[in-house]
């Protein structure tokens, strides 16, 4: 493959690295008692999926008979990215409510 030792230990320590940002941000969920964050560890599945289809495809020496995995590769990302915003939102709304009943009992 054209990709030398030091790119492709890029590409998978970069997948190991999402990997472990995920489990981090479910374990972050719980210790905060935020279950929002976990919508954003789910939400960060399809772009692990993007990056193991660009590995994939370096893998068979990108061979046009993968060359669908580009296309797969592309979806993902998209419905990754839309994922995140979708679980950053949530995390604002958990964020705001949470606020907003503590402003409620401080006020009581």
């Amino acid at each position: 493959n054209a990709l030398s030792l030091a790119t492709w230990s890029v590409h998978v320590l970069s997948l190991l690295e999402w990997g472990a940002a995920m489990v981090l941000v479910w374990q972050y969920a719980a210790v905060a008692k935020q279950p929002a964050f976990r919508k954003l560890a789910w939400a960060m599945v399809p772009l692990l999926g993007a990056g193991a289809g660009a590995v994939d495809f370096h893998l068979y020496w990108n061979d046009p008979s993968v060359e669908w995995l580009l296309a797969l590769q592309g979806m993902l990302t998209l419905g990754g990215n839309a994922a995140c915003f979708w679980a950053a939102r949530e995390i604002r709304l958990e964020a705001d409510a949470t606020r907003a009943a503590q402003i409620s009992q401080t006020n009581a």
